[in-house]
């Protein structure tokens, strides 16, 4: 079936989608009038990366028409740009730490246009990441995928093919594994939207913010690039979204968190930096609803891989390969490839000094740093990560968004606790009041 002409809708080449995003991000959020403030710098350097990911564009291209040498070369430089830029944002979000006075911004759009702006955009990205087409390019996996993933996008293939039906019953396996990915990848970015909505609407006391931070996710190119292929890269990052969204909540942020961690190996090393945060604030909890949220989610994929007779399954695989290892040399395509691997291991090291700075400064931790840290964290994974280090843009993108967008958060701390305050101690003083003995009143003395 021929498809319509109405219906074949397609997104610039990355190059014009850049300079496109770049006019409108300006157009909407630049400060016109306090040109040199912070936020504007901050709008330009997002799109720092952006060369980088040109760069490998064109160094894939150069090597699948043969020309091998050139394409290594600008494999190379392509990583480099992206570690550079990487370093910049690294050094930024530690430096937020600093900045106090952070008054509201208003958009240059009015809400309901900005609104109706990144609707379109999400429709739009859909429809091109429902798109199928013959590329082969278009077809190769950014980076390796974890195995909790795959079993998810796989239960839910499973789930869809035993659908009544017609349609769903005549197509291929193929068919049906491309929809549900793009489906689960697209139904990502959307809790992604609809988290930092959420999180300026009830966090940073703005609409407008929130609103704008949905809208500035979409447009910058990193969530356009390679649109439909990144389940393994939005998926753990909507559970982090969340889990900033509830940081009020130890429990609720725990499991999240937990959750993340049990489906994708890198939210764990956030761990440090939020159980500083809860500091004597519900870090117990907080840890205990993290470690029984990856046992879960791990067991269940350990049950499902068991059953189904795959060997080796989730963390324990992961922590195996080499891209993990700073001790071990890669065999994947990143940095390392044109440069010495040893010198992972000083990084790394430095890596560890910094989760383990961070969870005792700063003290007490607020929202901002949580934020922040949380960028700087997983923008330090990129400079020891073997496979592909550096283009994971959207593990810590929507932290760079609000980063942009916060307001003042000095007071957004963590809920000291009170007294009878968690569900436990309501039940046990529930129970208290059923079992205790009757109060006996004291005789009353007779009067003389």
């Amino acid at each position: 079936m021929e498809q319509s002409i109405f219906l074949d809708f397609h997104l610039p080449n990355a190059a014009t989608w850049l300079y496109f995003s770049l006019i409108l991000s300006l157009t909407l959020f630049f400060q016109f009038s306090r040109p040199f403030c912070v936020r504007n710098l901050d709008l330009l350097t997002l799109f720092l990366l952006s060369p980088g990911f040109l760069l490998l564009q064109e160094a894939h291209h150069q090597i699948s028409v043969g020309r091998t040498e050139r394409g290594e070369r600008e494999l190379i430089f392509g990583y480099s740009w992206l570690l550079v830029a990487s370093a910049y944002w690294f050094f930024r979000t530690v430096f937020d730490m600093g900045l106090v006075r952070r008054p509201s911004v208003s958009p240059n759009l009015t809400v309901a246009g900005l609104g109706f702006l990144g609707i379109a955009l999400f429709v739009g990205q859909t429809s091109v990441a429902l798109r199928r087409t013959a590329d082969p390019a278009e077809t190769v996996q950014v980076g390796k995928r974890p195995a909790p993933i795959e079993q998810v996008q796989g239960q839910a293939t499973a789930v869809v093919q035993q659908a009544p039906a017609e349609t769903i019953q005549r197509a291929s396996p193929d068919d049906v594994r491309f929809w549900v990915e793009r489906t689960l990848c697209m139904a990502c970015h959307a809790a992604i939207v609809v988290g930092l909505l959420m999180i300026g609407l009830k966090h940073f006391q703005d609409l407008a913010s929130g609103i704008g931070m949905g809208t500035l996710y979409l447009l910058v190119p990193y969530t356009a690039f390679d649109i439909g292929r990144q389940l393994h890269h939005v998926w753990p990052t909507a559970f982090l979204v969340w889990a900033v969204f509830s940081y009020r909540r130890p429990v609720v942020a725990g499991w999240l968190l937990g959750l993340a961690t049990g489906t994708a190996l890198f939210p764990a090393l956030l761990f440090p930096l939020w159980f500083g945060f809860y500091a004597r604030r519900g870090a117990g909890r907080f840890a205990r609803a993290f470690l029984a949220a990856v046992t879960v989610s791990v067991g269940i994929t350990a049950l499902v891989m068991g059953w189904g007779g795959e060997a080796g399954f989730g963390i324990a695989t992961t922590l195996s390969l080499p891209d993990w290892q700073p001790w071990r040399m890669p065999n994947t395509e990143s940095i390392w490839t044109g440069a010495h691997w040893a010198y992972r291991l000083p990084l790394f090291v430095l890596f560890v000094a910094f989760l383990a700075g961070v969870a005792v400064w700063p003290r007490p931790k607020n929202l901002s740093h949580l934020i922040s840290l949380s960028a700087a964290i997983l923008i330090g994974v990129q400079f020891w990560h073997a496979d592909r280090g550096g283009v994971y843009v959207l593990w810590y993108l929507p932290f760079l968004v609000m980063m942009v967008f916060r307001p003042n958060l000095s007071s957004a701390e963590p809920p000291g606790l009170t007294p009878a305050n968690g569900i436990m101690s309501r039940l046990a003083g529930a129970a208290w009041k059923r079992v205790r003995p009757p109060r006996q009143e004291p005789p009353k003395q007779l009067a003389v």
